[in-house]
């Protein structure tokens, strides 16, 4: 089969509530509570994902032993223009790392903290 290489993420966070309203005040989504059939007693919010469409789902996770790195892997959130979701971040509690950049034909993209420590990217065309 073939794919892209990224087919879902996890984001750890130490406040599950405080990063679903960061995230839903940044990026305009809506959550839904999922589980871990590996694991009961970790808390997941899942990225409402379309599976049918491009790009790969997430969720926000919350599990013993695992919690947010500054420095670590970054996301990239799609967007139609990621100076609107940037210009978000420092209202909903976060920071932004590198502003509105060019990164020639492949666009723009923003790095910005979120209220967990981790870094993540917003991406788009315009």
């Amino acid at each position: 089969m073939k794919q892209n290489a990224v087919g879902w993420f996890d984001i750890y966070v130490n406040d599950m509530s405080r990063a679903e309203t960061f995230y839903g005040n940044v990026l305009q989504r809506e959550f839904e509570t999922i589980s871990d059939p590996t694991d009961t007693s970790v808390i997941m919010k899942g990225f409402v994902t379309d599976m049918a469409c491009y790009g790969a789902g997430g969720a926000l996770v919350k599990r013993e032993g695992a919690g947010p790195v500054t420095g670590g892997t970054i996301v990239y959130f799609g967007v139609n223009d990621c100076a609107v979701e940037e210009s978000r971040v420092i209202g909903a509690g976060g920071k932004v790392i590198k502003p509105k950049m060019s990164i020639g034909e492949y666009g723009f993209v923003s790095v910005c903290m979120d209220t967990e420590g981790n870094l993540f990217g917003l991406s788009s065309m315009q």
